[in-house]
């Protein structure tokens, strides 16, 4: 399913040699090189006011069950990609929030460049400005390339899986090649109009999963939270001039002073603010209260879980009213069967739920809730 020219491929190779970018060896931050500062809220509130409202998924194709599936060339398919980017610029979406892995940039660097490159150009076909995300520490705590396996009938997100797995997490001597990833995907597009920006790690301190937290390591924080600053310095060191961020998902956030350390360091690396909400519009507008202390623009990488009051309805309008870049998560009812909830872990789901968790659209593009879309569409495109 993967299509593309040996020409493209040649440029990108080159392109990447060229950049000291291949299998082997990723861009090196020298002696000499000049590491951006974290953008000030001057500097992060001029930038978003060029972007205008921000609204996407959190999207996956729905052929594909995780991101190794999404990213490895044997089962990369722009055709869906293609397809289902077309529906959500057809809803007024400007954006997508897309995990990266590490392990493909392990295998064939120069291919998985290549192929993040042919996703852009499908995105900006359709006027989608990527968020790209490097890591994260939800759900399964042992990733393994090549073939994935299939979903377990009825389970939300059954094959999703971390990046950097548990076992290169708990080693030390792998972090070269962390660094490599981070640094050689960066530099390459470090000044690419076409992506939004760069979100560092996913939920780093989250716990849960489904039937994982057996083989979970109790002190994982400990190793993560020091990797995390590195992660944001790596990114940092090639100049992007896209934003850094790493949202906060869960905890009190009434004071500065009493968030937990892993926030303060989220907070305080990031150039853009963002964080997830799953609760109600409520919580919702407390939270954005919370978080405007920090003085710059706000983004919720993360909400729409419809049984806990996580609505489009409710949220957007919220959203648009203090400029809020918002990303829902799920688009298309797939392999990762995020309709499910996240009680499908424990709780036996033998048919479709009677409330969708996530997703806007069945597989054939058919709206789940015809009056979510009206009201998507009223408020970006109208």
């Amino acid at each position: 399913m993967r299509i593309f020219s040996a020409f493209s491929t040649f440029f990108v190779v080159a392109t990447l040699l060229l950049t000291g970018c291949d299998s082997n060896r990723g861009h090196e931050h020298v002696a000499g090189d000049s590491s951006r500062g974290i953008w000030t809220a001057e500097e992060a509130n001029a930038w978003q006011a060029k972007q205008g409202w921000l609204v996407g998924p959190n999207y996956t194709p729905a052929s594909a069950i995780n991101q190794l599936e999404m990213w490895q060339e044997d089962t990369f398919d722009p055709a869906t990609i293609d397809k289902e980017l077309g529906w959500a610029a057809d809803l007024g979406m400007n954006t997508a929030r897309v995990y990266l892995h590490d392990l493909p940039y392990e295998q064939d660097s120069a291919g998985f460049i290549a192929r993040i490159d042919q996703f852009l150009q499908i995105a900006d076909k359709h006027g989608i400005r990527p968020l790209l995300v490097f890591f994260d520490s939800c759900w399964d705590p042992f990733p393994v390339a090549g073939k994935q396996r299939a979903p377990k009938p009825h389970v939300h997100n059954s094959g999703w899986v971390q990046s950097p797995g548990q076992h290169v997490l708990k080693d030390s001597t792998q972090y070269p090649r962390l660094e490599r990833y981070v640094k050689g995907v960066v530099t390459h597009f470090a000044k690419d109009d076409r992506i939004l920006g760069w979100d560092v790690w996913n939920e780093p301190d989250n716990m849960t999963g489904p039937s994982y937290e057996a083989v979970e390591i109790k002190d994982k924080v400990a190793y993560v939270l020091p990797l995390l600053e590195q992660a944001f310095d790596w990114a940092r060191s090639a100049n992007p001039s896209q934003p850094l961020t790493s949202g906060i998902w869960a905890g009190d956030w009434s004071t500065h002073e009493g968030l937990k350390p892993i926030e303060k360091l989220q907070i305080e690396q990031s150039d853009i603010v963002s964080f997830h909400n799953y609760d109600t519009p409520e919580d919702f507008e407390k939270r954005i209260e919370q978080l405007q202390r920090y003085g710059k623009p706000l983004w919720c990488t993360e909400y729409m879980a419809r049984p806990n009051g996580s609505t489009f309805e409710g949220f957007l309008p919220i959203a648009k009213k203090y400029n809020i870049a918002m990303f829902n998560w799920g688009f298309v009812d797939g392999k990762t069967q995020t309709i499910y909830p996240w009680d499908s872990w424990t709780k036996t789901y033998t048919a479709e739920p009677p409330l969708w968790f996530h997703d806007i659209f069945r597989g054939d593009g058919t709206p789940y809730k015809q009056e979510e879309v009206d009201v998507i569409k009223r408020l970006l495109v109208n």
